[in-house]
């Protein structure tokens, strides 16, 4: 052992550089396909590359043990449970909306009733829940039992996409008093 080796005990070890089975040049490769952290990737022309191999695409890309696709697993089942979540509370919302309001909402907003009115309900709505996603929904779901006409829910989703920019204009008039903030 060598002196250096000796007071550098990281060196000694065998990192993946030194060794033999890992190939960081695009010329050791049977196709010659460039790899991101190829040592020459500097030195090479564009009609010397060539394509990878699937093989070699899922050995650089998909390089995972049992415990990281169990990771990968649980993680996936846990969005889809939260999507249905979302998906099932957004129904229970439009239900107990078409509960408590849809017969006073399609009497509201019949067709003959001024489509400002439909616009300043749909922002209004908006704004107090500051949800125009939510708002959106809650107005489908209206529609599709009847409560209310579709001309009228056209108006009422346009105002719920005007009230999202609601709140900010609030926050901002606030604002515009501090010039040191604003």
């Amino acid at each position: 052992m060598s002196t250096t080796e000796a007071q550098d005990p990281i060196k000694s070890e065998t990192t993946p550089a030194n060794d033999a089975s890992v190939v960081k040049s695009r010329k050791d490769r049977p196709t010659g396909s460039t790899h991101f952290g190829d040592a020459d990737w500097d030195e090479e022309r564009p009609d010397e590359i060539g394509d990878a191999t699937w093989g070699e695409v899922a050995k650089a890309c998909c390089v995972h043990d049992a415990k990281e696709w169990g990771k990968i697993f649980v993680g996936a089942c846990g969005a889809l449970f939260f999507l249905y979540f979302f998906l099932f509370a957004l129904e229970l919302l439009g239900n107990s909306a078409k509960v408590l309001g849809g017969c006073r909402a399609g009497g509201l907003l019949s067709d003959e009733t001024n489509p400002v009115a439909g616009l300043v309900i749909g922002e209004l709505a908006t704004a107090l829940i500051q949800s125009s996603s939510t708002t959106t929904s809650i107005i489908v779901s209206l529609v599709g039992a009847d409560a209310v006409s579709v001309n009228s829910g056209i108006y009422l989703v346009m105002g719920a996409n005007i009230g999202t920019s609601v709140t900010n204009t609030i926050v901002s008039m606030g604002q515009m008093a501090d010039g040191a903030q604003l």
